[in-house]
């Protein structure tokens, strides 16, 4: 299988897991416990049909939109994630020069292998930063400072990781990061030798966002579950959050909002958008799909905050699905990463393209011409 014969994006995960050694596929593919929450993240997609009028004369559309401030050409985000270097060399400089081709925002993680300021750099699109809140303070300062300083456009506090989940996966895979190799995935890593040389020869893996403040995930080998319980400051609260927008001044987001309730929280201190979603199902399994719960989510808030649907789109149509309950914009971070681990940003280019086409196609076959044309009238649940 070639990065030619990818048409969706279960064909890119289907190359990234040939092309991986099993226990970093199965760090991007996993998720917590059973995996039922992941799993309901696309499944929830199925059961809304679009409602498409005919005769509409929908030659020419747009697909811009405003997102957080900052014009975006499509309504998708590409989501921050961690580690990207550990599935392909290029890592986050790949995403970011898509993002940049296809005017779109996207993010990089307090967790990320390449550094704010390089980034920065690299591209001048639209780019968050996803704040995951250490016990060390002045690791938290040096992040907004360094953030500010390279003029990041937005930062999305991460509040869903008091604890990490249980990752069952790596649990039986060992893995961690940087990679360390164990009798049983030995072998995985041996009979993929491009990765193998990829990984030892070219740059040193390194997390440079948390510079000389910890050892965990640089020199010292950790899992995700360790470093979350290890570093994560577990008493963050809504005055925490309340206070770092403040510290920050610029647009803030809370990434990980999964009620009602919370949402009407991120209103009342201030915040200017959440991105509703469980972190890929990779925390709280048993909890319900982004989508599912977008509708209740858009009827406390709508209007008064951007929303932003996060997790489990795999298709174009059903970035309009998410459009039409309510969501300012959809967002996904496997969509992408199954296609870096496949390809690079060869990989990234081709997979947002295809989405990017799909939207257009789908948005011409229900008659619309412009985003805001996709209202609840549009969907019909069953």
């Amino acid at each position: 299988m070639r990065l030619k014969h990818c048409h969706n994006i279960a064909d890119f995960r289907e190359l990234a897991r040939r092309r991986l050694p099993w226990p970093v596929f199965d760090y991007i593919d996993g998720a917590a416990d059973d995996e039922r929450t992941t799993e309901r993240n696309t499944a929830a997609y199925d059961a809304v049909d679009l409602v498409p009028n005919v005769l509409a004369g929908a030659s020419e559309i747009d697909t811009s939109l405003t997102i957080m401030g900052r014009r975006s050409e499509l309504p998708l985000v590409l989501s921050p994630t961690a580690l990207q270097r550990i599935f392909h060399w290029q890592g986050e400089r790949a995403v970011a020069r898509v993002a940049q081709k296809y005017g779109l925002w996207f993010g990089i993680s307090s967790l990320g292998t390449v550094s704010i300021e390089e980034i920065a750099a690299l591209v001048s699109s639209p780019k968050m930063f996803q704040f995951y809140y250490h016990k060390d303070q002045g690791l938290n300062q040096s992040m907004i400072e360094r953030c500010q300083a390279a003029k990041f456009d937005c930062i999305a506090l991460t509040v869903d990781t008091i604890v990490s989940g249980k990752r069952e996966r790596c649990l039986r895979s060992g893995f961690k990061s940087p990679p360390t190799f164990t009798p049983s995935s030995l072998l995985s890593y041996a009979t993929r030798p491009r990765w193998a040389m990829d990984y030892v020869f070219r740059e040193k893996f390194r997390l440079p966002q948390l510079g000389d403040h910890v050892k965990q995930g640089t020199g010292k080998a950790v899992s995700i579950q360790e470093y979350f319980t290890e570093m994560l400051d577990p008493t963050m609260t809504w005055d925490t959050a309340a206070k770092l927008r403040q510290d920050w001044g610029g647009t803030f987001c809370l990434k990980g909002v999964m009620s009602a309730e919370d949402a009407r929280r991120a209103v009342d201190i201030g915040a200017d958008a959440i991105m509703v979603s469980n972190h890929g199902g990779r925390q709280l399994d048993g909890s319900r799909s982004s989508f599912d719960h977008l509708p209740e989510i858009v009827d406390a808030v709508g209007g008064k905050i951007e929303i932003i649907c996060d997790g489990g789109v795999r298709r174009g149509t059903q970035v309009l699905k998410a459009l039409a309950a309510g969501a300012t914009a959809a967002s996904g971070g496997r969509l992408y990463l199954y296609a870096l681990a496949a390809a690079g940003e060869a990989g990234v280019d081709r997979a947002v393209g295809l989405l990017k086409d799909e939207i257009e196609r789908g948005m011409r076959l229900m008659g619309v011409s412009r985003l805001d044309q996709l209202t609840p009238d549009k969907l019909r649940w069953r």
